[in-house]
């Protein structure tokens, strides 16, 4: 059977949603392929060695950060990252070379930046053939070295014309860009049925007729939900915090003079997040994507604090007019009485948005294993928007 890597590790969760979405798609359609999710941090590192000496995980780190909200310094702390990938190329194309001669796949997609050079290369040495191809999951690059690498002998899928024309820039040629119409989504985002928002938010205490904004930071939460909810006194929110307990019982013994609901981890977060009229958040390329597939107008944040692959995000937002970005919680009130005051507007944005990246992959990963391996395949009938077509 054709066996597909999905290659993702665990810093921020976003690049092991969008393998599990992928590798989802791929079973409900039953395609003739095995698929198996490869975390790196577990290929480079299989004795944990790195986890018994520090005591947590290095992507654990990065998670720690995220959930407490200090993000600054990150873009010299990347810098350093990339530096020491580059020192260890030798070793880790070792030990990646041995990883596929031994797994042999058929096809590898990567999820993740700054290792793509090294995965590529280690993959042409030990399986020549063999297609490579980077998905990125964020909807710009931030170069040099992040996600798109000069010079590589692979297929690079972008969500935004943005990304495209700095690809473009680096290098690469038409036939080796796919532009996707946006960023991967779990499947649980697509076929939902009637919105019966009325009856859940009556069930949840809160008033069906009043705006409700959609409060969430990540699958970690974050501290500032607090400060948002408090500084939000009249605004009915929805505050959804991931893996974060301690956050879930300080917002619900929170007093407040609107209604608000508190989501800990949950499976049901397309049907948690229609609850609402309107997203406050981060400025995360996953969180952000969601929430306009779902309808939810934006207000997002932009400052020293924001991650800089995530500064034009923002830029997205304002240029295809899907909400209001601020410089800091400061300014949230006075954006959410905008945000209320132009909802309908905003909304007639984001409906504009038609994303199916996570089935137009499917058809992508199609055409590379016939170009892979000569082999004839059924095609399946789905919409794929290329930068130019694909030569097979």
């Amino acid at each position: 059977m054709t066996t597909i890597d999905l290659v993702y590790f665990n810093a921020g969760g976003g690049h092991r949603a969008a393998a599990q979405a992928l590798r989802d798609v791929i079973e409900r359609q039953r395609r003739p392929w095995r698929v198996r999710l490869v975390d790196l941090a577990r290929v480079l590192d299989p004795n944990d060695s790195f986890r018994r000496v520090a005591g947590f995980a290095p992507e654990d780190f990065y998670n720690r950060r995220l959930k407490s909200g200090f993000t600054l310094g990150l873009a010299q702390e990347l810098k350093l990252l990339q530096g020491l990938i580059r020192l260890a190329h030798a070793s880790m194309l070792r030990s990646l070379s041995q990883h596929w001669a031994r797994t042999e796949p058929d096809l590898v997609v990567s999820l993740v930046p700054n290792f793509n050079r090294v995965l590529c290369e280690s993959l042409a040495q030990a399986l020549p053939g063999v297609p490579y191809v980077t998905v990125m999951t964020d909807l710009a690059d931030l170069p040099p070295h992040f996600w798109i690498e000069p010079d590589q002998d692979q297929t690079l899928v972008c969500g935004t014309e943005h990304a495209i024309a700095q690809a473009r820039r680096a290098g690469y040629r038409s036939e080796q860009l796919v532009l996707t119409s946006g960023m991967v989504l779990r499947p649980s985002f697509y076929g939902l049925g009637e919105d019966h928002r009325a009856g859940r938010r009556i069930a949840l205490g809160l008033d069906p007729l009043r705006p409700t904004g959609v409060v969430m930071f990540g699958g970690h939460g974050s501290a500032r939900m607090l400060r948002i909810a408090r500084e939000l006194d009249g605004v009915q929110l929805v505050l959804m915090c991931g893996r974060n307990p301690t956050l879930v019982d300080k917002l619900r013994a929170l007093r407040r003079s609107a209604p608000h609901a508190v989501f800990g981890f949950t499976e049901d977060v397309p049907e948690v997040m229609r609850l609402g009229d309107f997203f406050i958040g981060k400025p995360g390329p996953g969180c952000l994507s969601e929430a306009v597939h779902l309808g939810l107008p934006v207000i997002t944040l932009r400052n020293a604090w924001t991650m800089p692959q995530e500064r034009y995000n923002t830029q997205w937002v304002r240029e295809r007019g899907f909400g209001l970005v601020i410089p800091s919680l400061a300014a949230l009130q006075a954006a959410t009485g905008e945000m209320v005051a132009r909802l309908s507007e905003f909304r007639a944005a984001t409906a504009l948005d038609d994303n199916r990246a996570v089935f137009e992959l499917l058809q992508v990963f199609e055409d590379l294993l016939v170009r892979g391996q000569g082999l004839s395949r059924v095609r399946h009938p789905v919409a794929v928007q290329l930068a130019e077509p694909i030569a097979t």
